[in-house]
């Protein structure tokens, strides 16, 4: 079923609260958003659909109507990392530009080219009414006042099977519309706070909880210094991480202090709550030089032992040490699992897992983080499989079985299979980057073995197909999966599974490696 949607639109209509100060400045609404979609029919016969329009109304809390005091105003909306600038006609209307498109059974929706939504499965209508939730935020700003968010949100989709259209309404039930005031925290950094042996020609980040307004992420809210003396280097911003890069290498066996300032806001203009500030201490010449690539960026999905967009399945029992989510994908799609869910609905439990259970369906803020974690996924697949230059191409004609692997950048053209025991020999510092061209197959029994102090944290598999580990057999490192991911019966992980689709466990073992 294929059918292609040309651009439509959406409209936001704002209501004002009334300024007892100033009567008649306009000022964004903060209360009450509600959210609705409509898709409707454009053919009996099979599910396609036309797309209607997305509306987000604001309710002042003193009327139900929507007063048009924004007219003539210029107001800016924000949906991730886009954003669209509007003049507010005479009723207070923006008009905002979406497309949709319905291919292979999947209803995406797009803003300026950012992908808002995307209901996944929608092949599987069978006469009866469906519902799926999805999450969607919009954040609204005009001069001199600080951004508003709009909605940020679980939104139900309805399927009507009887009369052959969708449309959708919000907030889910159990959920109210979430104004974002909580600050950012920083989850991860590399090298680790205390670090002993960080290496002298390596970057240092900073990974924060949620996606950060770039602009705030830059030379002045992130320094790094020894002892009181700063250190030359410069500033980005990727995948929800602050990255310091030096202009030369680090001195061996000192001591560094990096931070990052309050003046680092999220997307909804909260800041750091406190500066953070983290030490380590460079190892000695030889051990502190790393080898290989620099490592591949995980983001928000680093925190994360297992992340799929379309679900995650187990035969149990499976033993799963760390956190586990789907999304866009709702909780039903994680089956097998025995899901407990807690009482805030804000994660679930289980006792194949050790760690929590999240969900895109479930309540704020895990939609928009689990958002913030598949696309910080699908930024590192992105990243490990441009990677030029490799140190080795084609090795073993796509079978590396017996090998003894150095730290480097591998690259093949063909699908990768392992069909007897294979060695990553390197030191604590180096980095392994894979970049599969189709998919890679590990054979019954078979294992990975690290040797020289090499870390799973640090051994990266970039694969375009389906990653596929045989009966009790035993691998390591981080799999970036394009598809999915299968783990046959007594296998076992130490390292993370990331698949852009779906992943299956079959009384397997996932131990994420350790920080």
């Amino acid at each position: 079923m294929r059918t292609t949607f040309g651009l439509l639109c959406a409209w936001l209509c704002l209501g004002i609260v009334a300024c007892a100060s100033s009567a008649h400045a306009a000022t964004l609404p903060t209360d009450k958003i509600r959210f609705k979609i409509k898709v409707g029919k454009e053919d009996k016969s099979v599910l396609h659909t036309t797309f209607v329009g997305v509306n987000v109304i604001g309710l002042p809390t003193t009327g139900k109507k929507p007063v048009p005091s924004l007219a003539g105003q210029t107001v800016t909306f924000t949906i991730g990392s886009a954003s669209f600038q509007g003049v507010a006609d005479a009723k207070g209307k923006v008009v905002l530009p979406f497309s949709a498109k319905l291919k292979n059974s999947k209803l995406t929706l797009k803003f300026k080219g950012l992908q808002l939504i995307s209901l996944f499965p929608l092949d599987t209508i069978d006469g009866k009414d469906k519902t799926v939730p999805v999450h969607f935020s919009v954040t609204a700003s005009m001069a001199g006042q600080a951004p508003v968010v709009l909605v940020d949100e679980n939104v139900v989709l309805i399927y009507k099977a009887r009369k052959g259209n969708l449309s959708g309404k919000g907030p889910a039930p159990g959920l109210a519309p979430n104004l974002d005031t909580t600050s950012p925290t920083v989850v991860a950094t590399n090298p680790l706070n205390g670090a002993a042996d960080a290496p002298i020609n390596r970057t240092i980040t900073a990974t924060f909880s949620e996606q950060m307004d770039a602009s705030t992420i830059g030379a002045a809210t992130m320094t790094l210094q020894q002892g009181t003396t700063p250190v030359a280097g410069s500033v980005s911003y990727s995948g929800a991480a602050a990255v310091f890069t030096p202009t030369g290498a680090l001195l061996p066996s000192t001591v560094y202090t990096a931070t990052i300032t309050t003046g680092a806001k999220d997307l909804a203009g909260n800041a750091l709550a406190t500066n953070f500030i983290w030490n380590f201490t460079t190892g000695s010449t030889g051990p502190s030089i790393a080898k290989g690539p620099a490592p591949v960026g995980l983001g928000v999905a680093g925190n994360f032992a297992i992340l799929a967009k379309s679900g995650i399945d187990t035969v149990p029992t499976s033993a799963v040490t760390g956190d586990i989510g789907v999304s866009p994908a709702a909780a039903s799609f994680i089956t097998g699992f025995g899901l407990t869910a807690d009482s805030s609905n804000v994660f679930s439990t289980s006792p194949q897992v050790t760690g929590k259970v999240y969900a895109a369906n479930y309540a704020v803020p895990t939609p928009s983080n689990l958002t913030t974690a598949v696309s910080n996924m699908e930024t590192a697949y992105t990243d490990a499989a441009g990677r030029p230059t490799p140190d080795f191409s084609d090795l073993g004609a796509g079978d590396i079985s017996g090998l003894t692997l150095v730290p480097g950048l591998y690259k093949w053209g063909t699908g990768l299979s392992i069909n007897t025991d294979v060695t990553l020999a390197g030191g604590p510092n180096d980095v392994w980057i894979f970049q599969v061209a189709q998919g890679i197959t590990q054979a019954n029994g078979t294992k990975m073995i690290l040797s020289g102090g090499a870390l799973a944290k640090n051994i990266f598999w970039q694969s375009a197909g389906v990653v596929s580990v045989g009966t009790t057999a035993h691998f390591e490192g981080v799999i970036l999966s394009q598809t999915s991911i299968s783990f046959d019966t007594g296998s076992t992980i130490n390292g993370r599974l990331l698949a852009q689709t779906a992943v299956t466990l079959k009384s397997s073992t996932v131990t994420q490696p350790a920080p």
